[in-house]
């Protein structure tokens, strides 16, 4: 069984919508307004795809240091 909950986007704000989906153990979080994608292991948490736009990897690893 599938479950779609609505949330807020990550990255913009705007609504957005996680979808559960039980048979391949997988949560996929995704936007329309600003294209943002993301899909996680359920079981583990571990990301297999991702994609936010707007959002650059240089920048995401200088606010860590």
């Amino acid at each position: 069984m599938n479950t779609v909950q609505k949330v807020h986007c990550p990255n913009c704000g705007s609504d957005a919508e996680r979808h559960y989906i039980s048979d391949s153990q997988l949560t996929r979080t995704q936007c329309p307004s600003c294209d943002y994608l993301m899909i996680t292991c359920t079981v583990t948490g571990k990301v297999i795809e991702a994609y936010a736009p707007g959002i650059s990897v240089k920048k995401q690893l200088s606010s860590q240091v």
